[in-house]
């Protein structure tokens, strides 16, 4: 038994070693997707509204910051990441964006089992920048479906697409550029739904 400490013993050391040189993964700088969105003051609905996550590709259902240096290749900023994954990052912007619009009050995510009237939900595209030569952009790509809650019937879709330009290759002024973007999207997704479910409401 002795024997076997000692031999035991030595190696344990030289694991715990090993482990204590082993390098530490890097920090990575956690960003929020801003708004600059002003609140409305339009004629409250009537009918509800939840709002779904867009689905979207394996990469881009992620907290990576994607980006295309080239052609198609898809990569992301290293050492940085969004504070949700992609599709809940914009389903959250799309509720704050609806909540300072005003016009429907009656709000619900997909994080419950509440029964609404209409469901945004769709397909995500792109969230991601571009590299064009030495210009950078910011694109960002929704199929959006308004679906209505009774019976699951799409009663509107629409693509959607915002191009934003950025002024500074740093991930700072890519984040801002995305936020501009995310600005113009939410304005466009917001008015047509409005459209989309008063005209269903008359049916």
């Amino acid at each position: 038994m002795k024997r076997a400490y000692q031999l035991i013993a030595p190696v344990a050391l030289a694991l715990i070693s090993a482990c204590s040189i082993l390098p530490k993964p890097d920090p990575s700088d956690v960003y929020r997707l801003t708004s600059a969105q002003t609140t409305s003051q339009g004629v409250p609905v009537s009918w509800s509204l939840r709002v779904s996550k867009p689905q979207s590709s394996e990469f881009l259902d992620s907290p990576r910051i994607a980006v295309v240096p080239n052609g198609n290749l898809i990569s992301s900023y290293a050492n940085s990441r969004w504070s949700d994954p992609t599709p809940v990052l914009l389903r959250n912007r799309f509720m704050d964006g609806f909540q300072r619009d005003g016009r429907v009050t009656l709000l619900s995510t997909d994080e419950t089992n509440l029964q609404a009237d209409y469901e945004l939900g769709g397909q995500l595209q792109a969230f991601q920048s571009e590299y064009h030569a030495s210009a950078v952009e910011v694109v960002i790509r929704l199929d959006a479906r308004l679906v209505r809650g009774t019976d699951q019937r799409i009663i509107a879709s629409r693509r959607f697409e915002v191009r934003q330009p950025v002024g500074d290759t740093k991930v700072p002024a890519v984040v801002a550029a995305f936020g501009q973007a995310g600005d113009q999207l939410n304005k466009q997704v917001v008015d047509w739904v409005v459209q989309q479910g008063n005209t269903a409401a008359k049916r």
